[in-house]
């Protein structure tokens, strides 16, 4: 098929299916290497040691690969924007569709508001005296123009923003290894000794590496951009299988080499590490090793465009799952209407506006709102995730029990039923340990319980109140619907 048609609600625009391979890869690759990778690998590194961190991310990367063969093969063979909201409503519970879509809808929104903010404040390392203002405006005029043009103009512009970083990692991981061999930098061979040195590669025992296990997750969000892109991409039976194939070992590699990397060039003692700086940022701190005086510049520059990205692809993300749950009725309809190009022009629109007021309240009462609402969403990731392993697990079983034929499938995930079992369990670990250590004193520490865990109950809130509402129940395995004609 060459476009999805709304028929339940007499709409006879649709949107395109324009996203080629390359923009659906590049779409969910640019989702996870941004700041978590460029600012944030450092801390990972000088908390748990080099080989605490690879070990962790590692371990995350194995999960993140389970999820995207079971997201595959869904989508490959039911192709929605409403993607995982979509797929367990139609075999888990109508109830668990809801509380997923509008969960990971608003924590995309809520994710435009802190790329709103972070934005200014990189343009300020350049233009110190000018206005916030103008670059937030700016910053939104840009995103919103991208996904108001084309879903074309936003794949294109997301594949050159992930171009962008995908090629700085390239160039770091080179440039590195050659410093550590002693090719580059003028200096006598690195080698592995800062791999080794004081209590490396292991520092701080099994809760340091827990603890950047948990944090590790955060850095991988993203990939199930691949699901929502779904409904938007050219022959997706051929293209979504593609794109799984790859796109993990590229993440896998780019994060696995650069942390590894880092950690041979910088050794873990070293406290500029800590800082969350763009001047002593891992990547700054190896180039300008190497010479280069403008690093600190450069990465800025690179950072302000996995700003965009983030935005750019948050919003797009936002407004396709708002749109699906309008098409599926549990969102206002108006938000199902697209323009000729193809385009959600109010679920874009409304998306945009919840992040603007979240970011407008960050300016009042301390920004002590706007810190809640970033906690509300802190978990929406993971609870994603299980969502797809939940939701692949039931689309297999109710696959067979119905006499249909694995060979059918545009495409098949190898490691069933292991593979959403073992993400399932990863994520739950991941959710309940988020804030393990407000339990380890001798009073629980009640207020970061609440602060840490205050997505769980509001995910419920939905799941439940939804069920109550429409009676919902789980859906036999023999009533699942398999129709694949979006």
């Amino acid at each position: 098929m060459s476009e999805i048609k709304i028929d339940q609600l007499g709409n006879k625009n649709q949107l395109k299916r324009s996203l080629k391979s390359r923009h659906i890869t590049m779409i969910s690759l640019g989702g996870t290497i941004g700041t978590g990778l460029f600012l944030a690998s450092g801390g990972a590194i000088a908390q748990a040691g080099p080989g605490g961190a690879l070990l962790a991310y590692a371990l995350i990367g194995v999960m993140v690969y389970f999820l995207m063969t079971s997201l595959g093969e869904m989508a490959a063979y039911m192709p929605t924007s409403g993607s995982f909201s979509t797929y367990a409503t139609k075999f888990v519970d109508p109830a668990l569709g809801f509380a997923l879509g509008w969960n990971y809808w608003y924590n995309w929104a809520i994710t435009i508001a802190a790329e709103i903010a972070a934005v200014s404040l990189i343009m300020k390392y350049w233009f110190p005296n000018s206005s916030s203002f103008t670059w937030t405006i700016l910053f939104i005029v840009v995103v919103l123009s991208f996904n108001l043009l084309s879903v074309k103009a936003y794949g294109e512009s997301e594949y050159w923003f992930a171009m962008i970083k995908v090629v700085t990692v390239i160039v770091f991981i080179i440039v590195s290894f050659l410093m550590i061999f002693g090719i580059l930098g003028g200096n006598d061979p690195v080698g592995f000794k800062n791999f080794f040195v004081g209590d490396a590669p292991f520092n701080g025992g099994f809760l340091a590496m827990f603890g950047i296990f948990l944090a590790a997750g955060f850095s991988f969000q993203g990939t199930e951009m691949l699901g929502v892109t779904a409904g938007e991409t050219d022959d997706p039976g051929k293209n979504i299988p593609k794109a799984v194939r790859s796109v993990f070992w590229r993440i896998l590699l780019f994060y696995i080499f650069a942390i590894g990397a880092i950690g041979l060039l910088i050794p873990y003692t070293d406290s500029r590490l800590l800082s969350e700086d763009i001047a002593t940022s891992p990547f700054t701190l190896v180039f300008e090793n190497l010479g280069f005086a403008f690093a600190a510049s450069v990465m800025n520059a690179i950072i302000l465009t996995a700003m965009l990205s983030a935005g750019n692809s948050g919003l797009y993300a936002a407004s396709r799952m708002l749109f699906q749950l309008a098409v599926d009725g549990k969102a206002p309809k108006f938000f199902a209407k697209v323009n000729t190009r193809g385009i959600p022009v109010y679920a874009l629109i409304a998306t945009m506006a919840v992040g603007c007021v979240s970011f407008l309240a960050s300016f009042f009462g301390d920004g002590v709102v706007y810190i809640w609402l970033l906690n509300a969403s802190g978990l929406s990731g993971f609870i994603a995730w299980l969502g797809i392993a939940i939701s692949h697990y039931r689309f297999r079983r109710a696959y067979v029990a119905q006499g249909r034929s694995l060979s059918d499938l545009p495409y098949v995930s190898k490691f069933f039923p292991f593979g959403p079992l073992f993400a399932f369990a990863l994520c739950t670990l991941v959710i309940l340990g988020q804030n393990y250590m407000a339990f380890m004193g001798g009073t629980i520490d009640w207020y970061g319980v609440l602060v840490s865990y205050i997505g769980i109950p509001l995910f419920v809130a939905l799941w439940v109140g939804y069920k109550w509402k429409h009676k919902t129940k789980v859906v036999p395995l023999m009533d699942c619907d398999l129709t694949n004609k979006y």
